[in-house]
C-alpha cells in the first residue's frame, strides 16, 4: 500500500502541474495536484518537522504492535497494517519533501483532498474502532493491550485530524 501511495503521488506530481485538476470520474472525483504543507485549518503549517515527528513515532508504535502477537485475528492485523501504511506514506513525504501530495478531490461534496495514505489511515481507523468497541474476541485477553490499542486508535485519529489541512475550493 505504501509503494502504491508513492507511485500515485508521482505519477500526479510528473503529470499534473501544481494546483491544476484532470477529471478522474465525471462529477464525482477529479484528480487535483495538491502540496499539503500543514494541518486541518493550517494549523502547524510552518512546523512541518513536528509533524515528521509525530508520524515517525506513531509509524514506530504501530509497527511495534503489528509485529508482536497484538491481535489473534487478520482482522486486527490488517487494521494495523493499514493505519501504518497511511503513517508511513506521509510520513515519506514530509521527510523527503517537506510536505505531504494529496491529489484526490471529491466533487459532489466539501472536503479536503487527499491521498492513498490518507484513505489507509481513515479505514484502519473505522477498522480499528469496529474491533475495539464491537468484535471483542478479536482482541488478546489482556486490560493492557485493551488499553493500549484504545490509545493507538485515538492518537491516530488524532493526528489525522489534526495533520489534514482541508484545502479550500
Amino acid at each position: 500500500l505504501v509503494a502504491l501511495d508513492q507511485l500515485v503521488k508521482y505519477l500526479v506530481v510528473q503529470n499534473i502541474p501544481l494546483g491544476e485538476h484532470v477529471p478522474f470520474l465525471p462529477y464525482i472525483l477529479d484528480l487535483t495536484y495538491v502540496q499539503n504543507t500543514g494541518a486541518a485549518f493550517s494549523l502547524f503549517s510552518d512546523h512541518t518537522w513536528i509533524l515528521t515527528l509525530i508520524s515517525l513515532v506513531m509509524s514506530v508504535i504501530l509497527a511495534v504492535a503489528l509485529f508482536k502477537p497484538f491481535f489473534r485475528h487478520p482482522f486486527g492485523r490488517t487494521a494495523l497494517a493499514l493505519l501504518l501504511a497511511g503513517a508511513v506514506g506521509n510520513l515519506i513525504d514530509r521527510a523527503l519533501q517537506g510536505y505531504v501530495v494529496d491529489m484526490f478531490h471529491v466533487l459532489f461534496m466539501e472536503f479536503a483532498v487527499f491521498n492513498v495514505a490518507d484513505i489507509c489511515v481513515v479505514c484502519g481507523g473505522i477498522a480499528m474502532s469496529f474491533i475495539t468497541t464491537i468484535l471483542t474476541s478479536f482482541r488478546v485477553d489482556s486490560n493492557y493491550q485493551t488499553a493500549v490499542t484504545g490509545l493507538i486508535l485515538i492518537v491516530v485519529l488524532a493526528v489525522k485530524l489534526i495533520t489534514h489541512k482541508k484545502e479550500g475550493r
